[in-house]
């Protein structure tokens, strides 16, 4: 079953811009992830601010210009390189910065926001770190492909992150092709990042607001890309919903309202800590 989520596009002052992707209350359709955004960042945008109740990632695409500095309240201090991935898992509560290493150089990267099943959305946070020469790489016939989180065939991530999800980085020269696999009671969905490709023999441009996304299945099913006017590059995203709600306020993202309430009230504590 496919359906079309659309992307809206963001700008933060000068040095922020991104097409975001949103679920909805319910996550939906893109669950077990909350959101994404494609992202182009030259300025320090976003003020130290608290996480809870899922996971926030950090994707740099390998033609980022500059890196990305992190920091968090556990005491993490690293720097995301292009090609680099960062997992905070901010369980029961988290505070963290990200900045350009370089103000004026831009950071091309993916915001993604994964959902934590409802057991472990009171555990302690932490993070992961995946550095760039780390990611599995794949080359097959006019096709580049990166392995940040998850597998593909016998490439297969390092990191094992606390939701089973799975992220490919897909390059394709023109002509190109790939058959992409989901597993059983997986969803996915399909960002083009640049250039035009068929999905399935459907076309599908980076510039367009719309993606396409497909809901799970009780068996495996192959999703086909095909670039079809010069190279192109898309991210699949996959995972197994979690299907429980979500409830938003902020940063926070919590399975029920009373849960929600007592991490705002611990973070108006101070016991989600500083940086």
């Amino acid at each position: 079953m496919r359906e079309i989520a659309h992307l809206q596009h963001m700008n933060i002052g000068s040095g922020f811009r991104a097409f975001a992707l949103r679920g909805g209350e319910m996550a939906r359709p893109i669950d077990p992830f909350l959101g994404v955004d494609h992202a182009w960042m030259s300025a320090a945008t976003f003020q130290t601010h608290p996480h809870a109740g899922f996971s926030a990632v950090s994707y740099l695409f390998l033609d980022s210009e500059t890196g990305v500095r992190n920091r968090d309240s556990l005491g993490t201090r690293n720097l995301i390189q292009p090609g680099g991935l960062h997992w905070t898992a901010a369980g029961r509560g988290v505070v963290h910065d990200e900045v350009p290493v370089h103000t004026g150089k831009t950071v091309h990267m993916l915001q993604i926001f994964v959902n934590l099943a409802v057991e472990k959305q009171d555990a302690e946070p932490f993070s992961l770190s995946l550095e760039p020469q780390d990611v599995p790489v794949m080359h097959l016939p006019g096709v580049k492909l990166r392995v940040p989180l998850g597998s593909f065939g016998e490439a297969r991530s390092s990191l094992r992150p606390p939701t089973d999800v799975c992220l490919l980085d897909i390059s394709l020269d023109e002509g190109a092709s790939l058959a992409v696999p989901v597993s059983p009671g997986h969803s996915a969905f399909i960002m083009p990042i640049f250039g035009a490709v068929e999905i399935n023999g459907e076309p599908f441009d980076a510039s367009d607001s719309g993606l396409p996304v497909f809901q799970a299945q009780a068996t495996s099913h192959d999703i086909t890309l095909e670039a079809t006017r010069g190279s192109a590059k898309v991210v699949v995203f996959s995972g197994l919903p979690l299907n429980q709600p979500v409830h938003w306020q902020g940063p926070l993202a919590l399975a029920s309202a009373e849960a929600l309430a007592a991490r705002i009230t611990a973070y108006q504590r101070g016991e989600f800590g500083s940086v």
